[in-house]
């Protein structure tokens, strides 16, 4: 499947002008197209919002079976995507059919039981304890100090780890998802840091979501739980530490959301709404494996090609943008959170929100005056074509006592 004018899904290009290289690659090569990921693997980038809807509402001509894949040949043990496009990975991401249903809803049940108002309370909880921590200094950086030590810290908490297992567990995550040389390490941490748990709950379950997962009568073996609490805690928590980074990064930028900076809190909402559309912590998700022969946005696709979700191509496809217009009103219809059976849950997405808005609203009613410390254009991304997010958001400040 590979064509001679496939574009290599890596380079700066993403970090910094990612919606402009989008449209290049839409003129170039229309709502599907072809590129190449590390060390020349070819595969399918689809950008169309149309197209987009097709191949994740169509779970059995594009199935999440990575068995199907017609490169496994071409793919060394040490492949740095492994973590994220594994071959027989007994998780929820790569099971299909009934069997992906019953875990849906175990995982949906687990989640939807968390206390809706514990959630909000450990959340600010772990907000004004990082926020007590930099807010003598009158200087931050909110991204490094802030967005990504919070959501770690409450989903850990949700499912049962002692808050001192924190700070390793987002150091494992943030390897794991960066696609880079400690790739493989972080998912081993991972991963025996779930199976910890698991043992730990098996001899005195509790009131988390390990437990409620654990009671589950589906027969689910501690294997399959370990993998859908790694993707749960992958999925949670560094797209919502993204969500409040990039958030924050507007409203500190656009004179729209002035107003919010100085005691409101009405346009947080908006802000958030808007990153979702324009800017996504999830740019491109891998991905669907196509069961037979078929044809997409003009392109014929053969069976086991890989297929790669371009959530961001899509929120800003033409198509179904024709004014190019910011949404900043009630419109969700965005793919942030996927679409079809394999989305995010429903609960999921609910705690990733009262996450992201508690952190964001503890920000701006902690620290008065808050502003940008460098030149809005001076802002940098993380080098990766999968997760969009800031390395660091400098801000500062009037000093204030901690709590």
């Amino acid at each position: 499947m590979t064509t001679p004018d496939a574009v290599p899904l890596g380079g700066p290009r993403f970090q910094t002008e990612p919606a402009r290289l989008y449209r290049e690659m839409r003129r170039d090569h229309g709502a599907v197209v072809p590129v190449l990921l590390d060390g020349d693997v070819p595969a399918w980038l689809v950008l169309g919002y149309r197209e987009l809807h097709q191949v994740t509402g169509d779970p059995v001509l594009f199935s999440r079976d990575s068995d199907l894949w017609n490169q496994w040949e071409h793919i060394p043990a040490d492949w740095p995507l492994l973590p994220m496009i594994g071959r027989k990975q007994p998780s929820i991401l790569y099971t299909v059919g009934e069997r992906h249903r019953q875990r849906a809803g175990m995982i949906s049940d687990a989640l939807e039981a968390a206390d809706p108002f514990e959630l909000r309370r450990h959340a600010e909880r772990f907000a004004d304890e990082l926020i007590d921590a930099l807010c003598t200094a009158g200087e931050a950086d909110l991204v490094a100090q802030y967005a990504m030590l919070l959501p770690v810290r409450v989903l850990a908490r949700l499912y049962g780890f002692p808050d001192e297992d924190g700070p390793g567990l987002v150091t494992a995550l943030n390897d794991m998802i960066d696609g880079r040389e400690r790739a493989l390490a972080g998912q081993a941490h991972l991963a025996t840091s779930m199976g910890q748990l698991i043992a730990d709950r098996k001899k005195e379950p509790a009131h988390d979501v390990v437990s409620r997962m654990l009671a589950d009568d589906s027969g689910f073996s501690d294997e399959e739980i370990t993998q859908d609490l790694m993707v749960m805690m992958a999925a949670g928590h560094q797209p919502t530490a993204d969500w409040i980074g990039n958030s924050l990064r507007l409203m500190l930028t656009d004179d729209r959301f002035a107003a919010s900076l100085f005691g409101g809190r009405h346009s947080v909402p908006e802000a958030m709404n808007e990153v979702l559309w324009e800017d996504t912590p999830t740019q491109n998700v891998a991905g669907r494996w196509a069961a037979r022969d078929t044809h997409l946005g003009g392109r014929r696709i053969q069976a086991g090609d890989l297929l790669l979700l371009g959530l961001q191509g899509a929120n800003s496809d033409p198509q179904v943008r024709t004014d190019a217009s910011a949404l900043t009103g009630g419109n969700n219809a965005h793919f942030s959170f996927g679409h079809g059976e394999h989305r995010c849950p429903f609960p999921a997405q609910e705690i990733a929100e009262v996450i992201a808005r508690t952190g964001i609203e503890v920000v701006l009613d902690r620290l008065p005056d808050i502003d940008l410390a460098v030149p809005a254009e001076s802002l940098t991304r993380r080098p990766s074509p999968w997760l969009r997010g800031l390395t660091e958001l400098p801000v500062r400040f009037t000093p204030v006592p901690a709590l």
